[in-house]
């Protein structure tokens, strides 16, 4: 009798649409899985098409094709003697379903719809599947004929259902599932099943990944058995960059974790469990087997196949392991960086360029393609030939091989300082000090010209200038002053981006990277098409507190030293007179609340689903050592103000890194309107009638309030 079964989970590159790559990275995971011994093979999910498919999904194109690479799949020789497990969309009576399909030896054992879709913040499995409500029930269902001609079967079972193998059982779960309150691992297991699967697209949050892990460890902690995820990995074309972390647990214990961050395209992790492990954990959970007793049964889907020898005594089984966290700092370091890589290999363009200010913004955005580069010749001295074919097509080079991170960062990376008469020497300094350190292709230009034509232009139609406030302008001048200013660094951004390479007899073009933190997002503080505008942006889901903290990080870990003085000049635009050559304006004083504030706001307006009244009364209770009750209120209706006045911008906000669960980002995760009544009249006023009521219940304590 068999006790150890080996499996293998995946975490896998998959791209929408890509069906020639997906099934190439399919078929190598599963190659990588039979060589290490596996008898079970996990992928993640929709990893056939891909996750991010989105309204491709509503395309008959993409049930096709998924279709025709599970031909493929079936007819391989590899996928013979393992089970296999992958992901993809299925049509049933006309209802499209996300689907795991598992098969052996060219026979589809079982299709299992997804049962709890996720439809909340970055995700919209509602707008294109169905869920599957039927728990414990099983149909018919029908194969297209191109499948039938592989597996010689009509029909094949398709919804609740578990496997039983000659050894053990194994049931499914896919990724929202874990997420549930009613898990269906926790009726599984008390019906005896021992391996748990789950098949996921889980996306990167900053310090997100003790949740998921601990999910896993806690569920199988109170009812034993193995538990084993698979994730999908890279940017699938979108503003997410799904983090790997495949992992197996055994009875609430950790015995194989995946990378979070990494270039692999393809990531196999296996284990040999024992079984006996599981039923004598389970021996002593006396709450577990009085349920068992009541449980109602899945239906089993009998298979020929055991995942264990049967002459398997002194087999070596995976030992528990402590689980490795990245700290915040690495995360962005990594997480980000791995996007950009996606973002830059796949959009086949020569590099990036950067606006590069001389502020923590922008300096956090160079080192995060440092950092890239980093990542990349690491991988390549690792021997991943994908990673150098892909640098190779990036520079036009057949015969490079990166070996230092800063001579691949003067390849790839043009930063480009944009002064005005209204810049200081400082900034200038701080960022070619940077340039240096980094190896990037640095340009300073002067923009000062092209704002006088156009305010030339302006003056020519209309008979007047403008003029800054301190020189007696209005404000309506100030921010028009000042928005030209920055709506040029964006023009010219383009243009170098466009011709950088031309004049370096190099061709292709670059992605021009913006750099608006996720604060400033939120408070709109920044001009509407200005240099914040770009092709991607790698901070953007990132808050000030953090981006100072990984600023830190690169001055210990890359040794960055220029970094220093970046970090401790406060933070300003720069797009105001000068004060006897010194910087007058800043960020904070300018948007009349502090960064530490904002990322507060932010959290309570979207996690804590706060309104102006409501945040009002969660603040007076976390701010009331720093702030008077009418203070509190004055913030809040500013920030409000500020916040429905600006909303606008977000639509046209560059696409993200997604880092922070406050994203403002209209397009995809925050779904509130962007034309308010920025008055908020009513909702000011029931803040108004509790200050009132606070301050005189301060002036007239009662008896009861004295004692």
């Amino acid at each position: 009798m068999g006790r150890t079964v080996t499996v293998a989970t995946c975490a896998l590159n998959q791209w929408a649409l890509d069906f020639e790559g997906n099934l190439d990275r399919i078929l190598k995971s599963i190659e990588i899985a039979k060589s290490k011994g596996a008898r079970y093979r996990l992928g993640p999910e929709l990893e056939i098409c891909g996750y991010g498919c989105s309204d491709h999904y509503y395309e008959s194109d993409t049930l096709l094709h998924s279709f025709q690479v599970l031909a493929k799949l079936l007819e391989s020789p590899a996928t013979q003697d393992i089970i296999c497990d992958v992901g993809m969309p299925v049509m049933h009576r006309n209802v499209r379903y996300n689907c795991r399909v598992l098969f052996l030896n060219k026979k589809i054992l079982l299709i299992r719809p997804k049962m709890a879709l996720a439809n909340t913040g970055n995700y919209r499995e509602m707008r294109w599947f169905t869920p599957w409500i039927r728990p414990r029930q099983v149909e018919e269902y029908y194969l297209p004929r191109m499948i039938q001609q592989i597996t010689n079967q009509e029909s094949v079972p398709f919804g609740d259902a578990v496997l039983a193998t000659l050894d053990t059982c194994i049931g499914s779960e896919m990724c929202e599932e874990l997420w549930t309150p009613t898990s269906p691992h926790i009726e599984m297991g008390i019906d005896g099943v021992e391996i748990f699967t789950n098949s996921s697209a889980s996306h990167h949050v900053l310090r997100k990944a003790h949740t998921r892990v601990e999910l896993v460890n806690s569920a199988m902690a109170k009812n034993g058995g193995i538990y084993v995820l698979a994730n999908q990995k890279g940017c699938d074309g979108d503003r997410l960059y799904y983090d790997g972390c495949a992992m197996i647990s055994v009875n609430g214990d950790t015995v194989a974790q995946g990378l979070q961050f990494s270039l692999d395209d393809v990531e196999v992790l296996v284990a040999t469990m024992d079984l006996e492990d599981v039923r004598s954990y389970r021996a002593e959970i006396s709450s577990r087997n009085l349920a068992a007793n009541k449980v109602s049964p899945y239906h089993r889907i009998k298979v020929k196949f055991a995942l264990s020898c049967v002459d398997d005594i002194g087999t070596s089984t995976s030992e528990p392991i402590q689980w490795r966290y990245h700290s915040p700092e690495e995360e962005i370091s990594l997480g980000p960086a791995c996007w950009l890589w996606d973002y830059l290999r796949r959009s086949k363009q020569g590099g990036f360029f950067l606006p590069l200010s001389g502020g923590v913004d922008s300096c956090a955005a160079a080192c995060i393609v440092y950092s890239m580069c980093f990542q990349v010749c690491g991988a390549v001295q690792n021997g991943n030939q994908n990673v150098l074919d892909d640098v190779r097509k990036i520079i036009n080079n057949e015969a490079y091989t990166p070996k230092d991170p800063r001579e691949l960062c003067g390849r790839i990376l043009t930063t480009c300082y944009m002064a005005s008469e209204n810049s200081s020497q400082d900034t200038r300094d701080r960022a070619k000090s940077l340039a240096e350190e980094l190896g990037c292709y640095h340009i300073n230009i002067n923009i000062d010209g092209a704002v006088k034509a156009i305010w030339g232009i302006f003056k020519s139609a209309m008979g007047r200038l403008p003029q800054y406030q301190v020189h007696g302008g209005s404000s309506r001048e100030n921010l028009a002053l000042q928005n030209v200013q920055a709506r040029l660094r964006m023009v010219l951004a383009y243009l170098f981006a466009q011709l950088c390479l031309w004049t370096r007899g190099m061709p292709g073009g670059l992605l021009v990277l913006g750099s608006a933190n996720v604060d400033e997002s939120l408070r709109g503080y920044f001009t509407k098409y200005d240099c914040s505008s770009a092709d991607i942006n790698p901070i953007g889901g990132i808050s000030k507190t953090d981006l100072r903290s990984f600023i830190q990080y690169c001055i210990e870990n890359f040794h960055l030293m220029s970094l220093r003085s970046i970090i401790s000049a406060p933070p300003t635009a720069e797009l105001e007179p000068l004060t006897e050559g010194q910087v007058a304006q800043t960020d904070e004083a300018d948007m009349g609340m502090t960064y530490a504030e904002l990322s507060v706001y932010g959290k309570l307006r979207k996690i804590a689903k706060a309104g102006p009244y409501s945040m009002f009364c969660k603040l007076l209770t976390m701010w009331k050592s720093m702030c008077a009750p009418r203070e509190v209120a004055s913030k809040v209706k500013h920030f409000f103000r500020m916040y429905s006045v600006n909303r606008h911008k977000m639509t046209t906000l560059t696409p993200s890194y997604h880092a922070a669960d406050y994203s403002p980002d209209d397009n995809r995760f925050d779904l509130r309107p962007f034309l308010y009544n920025s008055a908020w009249s009513w909702q000011f006023r029931c803040i108004d009638e509790q200050v009132s009521k606070l301050e005189s219940k301060e002036q007239n304590p009662t008896l009861e309030d004295v004692a």
